[in-house]
Formats: C-alpha cells, sequence, structure tokens
C-alpha cells in the first residue's frame, strides 16, 4: 500500500502573505513541516504542494520534493485533489504546511491500520481545548463527533453549549488530514451547502452530504500559524527548545 505524505504551502494568505516561507529562527516555516512529516516511517515519500515560484525556489534550496499546483485552488482539499491527478497512491496524508510544531507521531495517529478494507477515507485528528482563548477563537474550528469519532458538526462557533453542565471540554480540528482518491473525488464534485458558505469550513462538505468523516484524538499540542501573533510565538517556542538543546537544526539537517 502506497501512502504519500503532501504539505499544501499556498504563498497568498490574507492575514499572513507569503506564510510558508516566513523565517522561523533561520529556517522557513515549511521546512519545519517537510523535517517532521519525512520522518514518518509509514509514509513512502513527502511532497511539499506549492502554487507559487517564491515558495518553489525556497524548498529547492533546501533540497524539499515539490509538485506544483494551481495558485486558484479554494482550499488545501482541491490542492490535494490536484495532486491525487499528477502522483498515485492508496493514501494521502496532509499536514498543512502552517503547522511547524507538527511531530511526527502524531502523524501516524491519523493512517487507518484497516485502510485496505475501507472504500472511502476521510479523517483528521483533534484536541482538548485548554485555553478559553482558543475556544472563543473563530479560527480554531471546534467539532462535534459521535461516540466513535464521526463528525456530526464543525463549527467556528463555541459548540456545544454549557447550558446545563459544563463537564466537558471542547474539542478543535487539528491540521492533519488523511484522504484517499474516492474521497477526494467526491470533495471536488459535490456541491457546497448551506453550512459551508456561512461557516466557510471546507470540512462541512462531507457531513453535509453525509459522507463518513472520523476524528481521531491526539493530545499533542499544535499550533496553526494564521496571524502575526502566532508565528511570534512559534518563534519564541522553538527558539526556547533551540537554547534549551531539546532541538537542533544541525541534526535535522543531516
Amino acid at each position: 500500500m502506497k501512502i504519500c505524505g503532501i504539505i499544501p504551502a499556498r504563498y497568498q494568505s490574507s492575514r499572513l502573505p507569503g506564510k510558508p516561507i516566513v523565517d522561523i529562527c533561520g529556517r522557513p516555516m515549511v521546512w519545519w513541516v517537510y523535517q517532521q512529516v519525512k520522518k514518518c516511517p509509514t509514509l513512502e515519500s513527502v511532497y511539499v504542494a506549492v502554487d507559487d515560484e517564491r515558495v518553489q525556489s525556497v524548498c529547492e534550496q533546501f533540497d524539499i520534493p515539490i509538485i506544483m499546483t494551481s495558485p486558484d485552488h479554494k482550499s488545501h482539499i482541491n490542492r490535494l485533489y490536484e495532486v491525487s491527478t499528477k502522483l498515485d497512491a492508496d493514501i494521502y496524508v496532509c499536514v498543512c504546511g502552517d503547522e511547524p510544531l507538527t511531530q511526527y507521531q502524531t502523524i501516524e495517529s491519523v493512517i487507518p491500520q484497516n485502510s485496505e478494507v475501507e472504500s472511502f477515507i476521510a479523517r483528521s485528528l483533534m484536541r482538548e481545548i485548554n485555553d478559553p482563548a482558543e475556544t472563543v477563537d473563530p479560527s480554531n474550528l471546534k467539532v462535534v463527533t459521535d461516540k466513535d469519532g464521526y463528525g456530526i458538526l464543525v463549527t467556528r462557533s463555541i459548540v456545544p453549549f454549557p447550558y446545563k453542565s459544563t463537564k466537558f471540554k471542547y474539542k478543535k480540528v487539528v491540521g492533519i488530514e488523511c484522504y484517499n482518491k474516492p474521497a477526494l473525488d467526491f470533495f471536488v464534485n459535490a456541491p457546497i451547502g448551506m453550512l459551508e458558505k456561512i461557516e466557510d469550513t471546507n470540512l462541512l462538505r462531507f457531513i453535509e452530504q453525509r459522507k463518513p468523516f472520523k476524528f481521531i484524538m491526539t493530545d499533542a499540542y499544535q499550533l496553526s500559524v494564521d496571524t502575526q501573533s502566532d508565528l511570534d510565538k512559534v518563534r519564541e517556542i522553538v527558539n526556547d527548545m533551540l537554547q534549551s538543546g531539546t532541538l537542533s537544526i544541525k541534526e535535522m539537517d543531516e
């Protein structure tokens, strides 16, 4: 079974232009993501899906394999679909290019163990929210699942509402996903539903069409870089790890 890792890296970002190649302690952000993804032993190959020659140039500078994709894609899943038309695989593991704190061990948990008998694979990681600021931040997608982990709702709102109980944890989507070709084909051919239009949340396309989308719990710390303040926080975390010796750019380069 062929499992490939894909890192979508879109140059344009309304809140942080050039996001994939911003500097984090001497290396571009996409480098940090790639270094972790390539360590995942289950992945046969890893590529960065780029849409801009500036990102391509930086990747080539650091010997990072790339696949050029259209700059017109409306979502990372559309970009992943284009990759699937150029690169044959049984499963495509998607690690968003704005998740520089990703650890390769976390990636393993999103890959199904019985994928050979599953005809439709669409899944993502989720984690509990412990910071109230994350709960109210609309850039953090909150998720509600059934008892088996299949998505009921993905929303920017605070759900569930603590009306009669506060004895629960909010959960948020983590930017590590997994699809097979039938799931990607479905996504690009399915209509955009009302909830997806309202929330601007593409995972809702699966849920609104009653397609099984599974969320797997992780306790790994993930921080998407969406704003300058997110970038500042990641730089501080990485710098602390470098200073303490728990992280080494030299060892990662080898």
